[in-house]
Order: structure tokens, then C-alpha cells, then sequence
């Protein structure tokens, strides 16, 4: 893949979205450490400090999820709120770090993306049986209909094992496709084309970012057993 998108050979190896993936947790830890300690000051959080900071980035981050959640989910979405946001945070970072050239994004690697997309996928089963409990969730998942109950099982069934393959499928292709075009006009162009084609890349990170954390809520709204869907 180096030789495609014109990075240093260093980087090319079996492993290196494990040392990304590595880094990125260990960046977000070291983040998330300097912003506790701003928030531990309640009231001096009533006026936000002025610029660009990490705790206001997370604050900023965590209010639009929140919205976004409530709107979805309803008044359930606050408890949910830790998990989806650092979700959220993790892949958007690992996807803008593969706008830095010569770095690989960890999610332009389907390892990555599985051992997410199972995380997401274990919680919302959990929930959804910590919520309805063992017999009303999986009778969520017969239908409504008795002598169809069967065949509802088995589609359902279906669904939530391609699951955790479409998310992800969908955030590794067009993370890694995002990644080739820009090394690829990096190569041809090195001046100037390449900086349209990296906030192209932002806008891309941001949006898979999004996709994958809004799916995400939508599985954990629909295992909960909401009236919408009991």
C-alpha cells in the first residue's frame, strides 16, 4: 500500500494500524486526563474559556450527541451518551489522522473496524437484554405474528450478524479509498491539488465518523424494546 500512496517504506508493515490504533487510544487518554481536570472545576466551566481548547472540543462534541441522541432515543439517551461518545471520538480521530501525509488511518483496516463495529455490537445486545430481559428480547425478535415467528427469527437473526461486517466494510472502504486519491494526487501534484483533496478528506473522516456513531445509536434504540417497536 506504501508504494500506491507515495509513504515513507517505515510505515509499511503488517501491523502499523495497530500502532496507530495504539496511539490514538493513548492520545485520546492523555486528552480525556487533561480534560477531566478542567471539568473537575464545575464552576469554572459556566463560562467556557475562550479559543479552541480540548475540553471545550469534548464539550462541544458531547452537547451535539447528545441532541442528536435525544432526538432519536429519547430520554434514555444520556445514559448512553459515554459509550457513543467515546466511540465517536476514537474513530473521528483515527480517521483524521490518516490526513497527516505518511500516516495510516487505523480504520482504513478492517481489523480495526470489526473490533469496533463488536464492540457496538455486544453493547446493544446487552442492553436490550438488560432492559427486556432474556425472554422479551429475543420474543422482540420473533415478530409479532406467532406462526411467522420463526422465519422473523431467522431474518432477524441474519441482521444482526451482517451488522458489525457493514459498519465495518463501509468505514474501511471509504476510508482506505479516501486515503488512495490523496496519495495518488499528492504524487502526480505535490503543490497545492493535494490540500483540496485533504479537507476533502476531513469532510470524508467527519462524515464516516458520524454514519458509523449514528447506526450505532440507531441498533441500541431499537434493541432497548422502545414503545415504538414493542
Amino acid at each position: 500500500m506504501a508504494e500506491h500512496l507515495g509513504t515513507p517504506q517505515s510505515w509499511d508493515g503488517e501491523y502499523r494500524h495497530v500502532v496507530t490504533a495504539v496511539f490514538v487510544a493513548l492520545l485520546l487518554i492523555a486528552s480525556g486526563v487533561i480534560a477531566g481536570k478542567k471539568f473537575k472545576n464545575i464552576s469554572g466551566r459556566l463560562i467556557p474559556e475562550s479559543g479552541v481548547s480540548i475540553a471545550n472540543s469534548f464539550e462541544l462534541i458531547s452537547e451535539a450527541l447528545l441532541r442528536l441522541m435525544e432526538d432519536i432515543m429519547g430520554p434514555k439517551a444520556a445514559k448512553h451518551l459515554p459509550f457513543i461518545g467515546s466511540l465517536f471520538v476514537y474513530i473521528l480521530v483515527s480517521d483524521l489522522i490518516g490526513v497527516i501525509p505518511g500516516i495510516f488511518p487505523p480504520t482504513e483496516n478492517i481489523n480495526t473496524n470489526l473490533s469496533c463495529a463488536l464492540v457496538v455490537f455486544f453493547y446493544y445486545n446487552y442492553m436490550g437484554i438488560k432492559e427486556q430481559g432474556i425472554r422479551g428480547y429475543f420474543r422482540h425478535m420473533a415478530g409479532p405474528v406467532l406462526w411467522l415467528a420463526p422465519l422473523f427469527f431467522i431474518v432477524e437473526a441474519v441482521s444482526h450478524i451482517v451488522r458489525p461486517a457493514s459498519l465495518s466494510i463501509r468505514l474501511m472502504g471509504n476510508i482506505a479509498g479516501d486515503h488512495i486519491v490523496v496519495g495518488i494526487f499528492s504524487d502526480i501534484v505535490p503543490f497545492l491539488v493535494p490540500i483540496i483533496f485533504m479537507g476533502l478528506s476531513i469532510f470524508v473522516s467527519i462524515m464516516q465518523a458520524f454514519v458509523f456513531t449514528l447506526l450505532s445509536i440507531v441498533y441500541i434504540h431499537l434493541a432497548s424494546g422502545s414503545e415504538e417497536h414493542a
